[in-house]
Parts: structure tokens; C-alpha cells; sequence
């Protein structure tokens, strides 16, 4: 029985703050820029600084000569926007499989000789035993294929301490993190815990919370002349402190 007085409110009084200021449509990946806390939808915001530094609400320059650095995705904003408008987060993670599978050449769309990510012992065990529910590992999330080469042209390295990987493509899911990619190539190249690698998309190396997904966006589709697979090239860690 509803309490007395309580009041209830259709979405559209909602839409003020949920809705993106660029496109007008529901927040999708919600992602606000920290200089102004204005929040934008996350491929909206990304194409708005292709081509300027300011914000595009209150004019602000968010940063001199890379705004992305001053994005910060909010999913407790997006996890709100979901429970309010039915639907949309099925629609949504449709559009993303769709554009996906559309963005992959057809040569490319079964590759058989990529592989996913291989999980270590004990997160195949953490996953078994820690009742965390996702017993998938993602590989229900959109998909992106990988080439990892290993960039030989750092003189401060020391000789055959990083080599090249036996199977250099992989298959896996498209928010997998760069932090996750170095352990992978820590456990293939069966390097001691403490040594350090630097992962590298066209010349720029990438910060450990980048998905391949933000890269594949902000980084690899900009250059019109890559091609697919996106590649990410590793080195030892070089200090430059």
C-alpha cells in the first residue's frame, strides 16, 4: 500500500538531468570533465575534443593540449539513469554489439587464430569459488581483436629481456584494461613480478585504467590509415624520472 502522500514522478521531470547537452538524448556512459563537472554522453564528449580543447557547455578550456586526460567516467550516474528509463540499458548493450561486429572488416569478423585472454590459476579459482557471478569473464561483452608487438628500439633495455609473444593476436573483451594486458604479457613472458612494461598505441603510452575500448575510440580509429586489428606495441619500463 503506497503511503499517504507520496507523490510519483514520470522520467520527463528527470530528463534535465540525465540527458546530454550534445546529442539531447539519455546520458550514455555518463562521463563528466573534472575542470567544470559538466556531464556529457562518453562518445560525445570524445568527438567534441577531436576538434576543440573547451568545454562545450560553459566554454571552459578544459586542458591546453590533451582534454581527454580531464574525463572521468561516472557509472553510479549511469546505473541511476538505468533504473529510471526501462529498456535502455538492453537497447544500449545491442547498439555497442552491433557496432562492434560493423566495425570489424568481414575478413576479420571470425578470426580463428586469435585467442582471449587466458586466465592465471587463481583467477579461474577466485571466479569458481567467490560466488562473484560472472561466470563468463566478459566474454559476453563486445569483442575486439589485439596485435601486441614488442617495440625494440628503447637502447636502455637490457638485451632479450623482453621478446616477442609465440601467438601475437588476441581476442578478447573490449573493456579489458591496459593493467590488464601487462599481466597477460607478464605471464607469457614469464617475467618476475617486479618488472615493469610500458604499453604504447602510435608512440603514446597508454595509463593502466585505459580500456581497449577508450583506445580503440580516442587513439586507433583517429588515424584514418590504421587498419584492424588495433595494434599496441610493449617495452620495458622506461624511467624518466
Amino acid at each position: 500500500m503506497a503511503a499517504v502522500g507520496e507523490r510519483k514522478h514520470p522520467v520527463r521531470d528527470f530528463n534535465h538531468f540525465i540527458t546530454c547537452y550534445l546529442c539531447r538524448g539519455y546520458l550514455i556512459k555518463p562521463t563528466t570533465v573534472t575542470e567544470c563537472l559538466h556531464t556529457f554522453c562518453k562518445s560525445c564528449i570524445v568527438q567534441h575534443f577531436e576538434e576543440s580543447n573547451d568545454c562545450p557547455k560553459c566554454g571552459i578550456q578544459v586542458h591546453e593540449t590533451n582534454p581527454l586526460e580531464m574525463l572521468r567516467l561516472d557509472n553510479t550516474l549511469e546505473e541511476i539513469i538505468f533504473k529510471l528509463v526501462p529498456g535502455l540499458r538492453e537497447k544500449e548493450e545491442q547498439r555497442e554489439t552491433a557496432f562492434w561486429k560493423e566495425s570489424q572488416p568481414k575478413e576479420n569478423r571470425q578470426v580463428p587464430w586469435c585467442k582471449r585472454l587466458e586466465l592465471t590459476d587463481d583467477e579461474e579459482e577466485e571466479g569458481e569459488h567467490g560466488g562473484g557471478g560472472d561466470e563468463d569473464y566478459h566474454r559476453s561483452d563486445p569483442q575486439i581483436a589485439v596485435c601486441l608487438d614488442c617495440l625494440r628500439n628503447n637502447p636502455q633495455a637490457e638485451e632479450n629481456a623482453v621478446t616477442d609473444l609465440m601467438k601475437r593476436f588476441i581476442r578478447c573483451s573490449s573493456r579489458v584494461t591496459v593493467g590488464t594486458i601487462k599481466k597477460f604479457l607478464s605471464l607469457k613472458l614469464k617475467l618476475p613480478n617486479s618488472y615493469e612494461l610500458d604499453v604504447l598505441c602510435n608512440g603514446e603510452i597508454m595509463g593502466k585504467d585505459h580500456t581497449l575500448e577508450f583506445i580503440y575510440m580516442t587513439r586507433w580509429r583517429l588515424h584514418g590509415e590504421n587498419t584492424y586489428p588495433m595494434v599496441l606495441e610493449y617495452r620495458p619500463r622506461i624511467d624518466f624520472g
